[in-house]
């Protein structure tokens, strides 16, 4: 299946068809809780939630709690709210460390407004996050997402640590992403079994599949710097090279490639270009990385594939699946 434009259109109407009310308490609560009486906040705040994001994280605790036909009040809501803040956080102070200048098309934050308001402000989304799911009432999903806001600032110091070097391995590699990236996945869909009253056995396949539909998004993401182009990706091409960054293509080429002497020549430079990116591309291509990288995406396509099997049949199921594969197929 190619995933077109047709079919993300598509994809996005049914969300936003199945989750009207939902999205629209979403965006009120978004809103109240950065309607703070400091102008820097506000302004900075509605600049990243208007940037255009996929969103796709609070969107899974909403369809996951359509999966149980969640009604009792709006934890549901509050939760979504608090996990696209500790996502926004986490994205501020990244391109914070990063030094990035673009995402989703439009200049960074940092680059307008200042590195120390951005961290200010993710500082400020954390604590509106922690303060949501107080109103929730339920200690397992406080426990959840506590665990995750934990889990992705470990990845995060983990990679500021190893990711810059050629020694990194296919498991630590793996290790980085659960935790700065698919845990908050697994978090958000998994909330919602909670709150829903769900045994655990639902709960755990929740848990599973949003883990491995987080490492899809991952890994889709580090392949996508080396394959798309900036239009599509609406953000530079490359940033993860010239930084320094050691992800999937590149540890799978230094593994099982014959250009290692190129790989250790650029990455044990002061830096690196934008020609260095090209004759890198050039080397991935003719390594047939993109072949290694599909079959790894299939593996873990696949799990998520069979928690899937184990919740409800429904709509909000069958959403769930159409995610799964637009986060495999997407060139954005």
């Amino acid at each position: 299946m190619t995933l077109t434009k047709t079919n993300q259109d598509q994809l996005t109407g049914s969300i936003r068809s199945f989750l009207s009310a939902e999205i629209k308490q979403l965006n009120e609560v978004m809103e109240n809780y950065t309607s703070s009486n400091q102008d820097l906040i506000r302004k900075l705040a509605g600049y990243i939630f208007e940037s255009g994001g996929k969103r796709i994280r609070p969107i899974l605790t909403l369809i996951c709690a359509k999966l149980f036909n969640y009604n009792k009040d709006k934890s549901h809501i509050y939760l979504a709210t608090a996990v696209e803040f500790i996502h926004t956080a986490t994205l501020l102070h990244d391109d914070v460390v990063d030094e990035s200048t673009m995402r989703r098309g439009n200049d960074t934050a940092n680059m307008i407004w200042g590195s120390k308001a951005s961290i200010l402000v993710g500082d400020y989304l954390f604590s509106q996050a922690f303060k949501l799911m107080s109103l929730c009432k339920n200690h397992e999903t406080l426990e959840i997402l506590s665990k995750a806001a934990v889990s992705i600032a470990e990845g995060e110091v983990s990679q500021l640590v190893n990711s810059t070097s050629l020694s990194l391995s296919y498991h630590d590699y793996t290790k980085i992403i659960t935790g700065k990236t698919a845990e908050l996945f697994a978090a958000a869909c998994s909330v919602s079994g909670s709150i829903a009253g769900q045994d655990r056995k639902i709960i755990d396949e929740l848990y599973k599949f949003g883990l491995n539909l987080g490492i899809l998004f991952q890994i889709t993401d580090d392949h996508l710097d080396y394959f798309a182009t900036t239009e599509e990706l609406g953000k530079n091409t490359g940033d993860d090279f010239i930084e320094g960054k050691i992800t999937l293509p590149i540890i799978l080429s230094y593994k099982y490639g014959t250009h290692q002497s190129f790989w250790e020549k650029v990455f044990n430079a002061q830096k690196r270009d934008l020609e260095d990116f090209r004759s890198a591309v050039v080397i991935l291509n003719k390594e047939n990385i993109n072949t290694k990288i599909t079959e790894i995406i299939s593996d873990y396509y696949k799990a998520a594939q069979n928690s899937l099997k184990c919740l409800p049949e429904s709509r909000a199921k069958e959403i769930l699946s159409d995610i799964l594969d637009f986060t495999v197929l997407r060139r954005y």
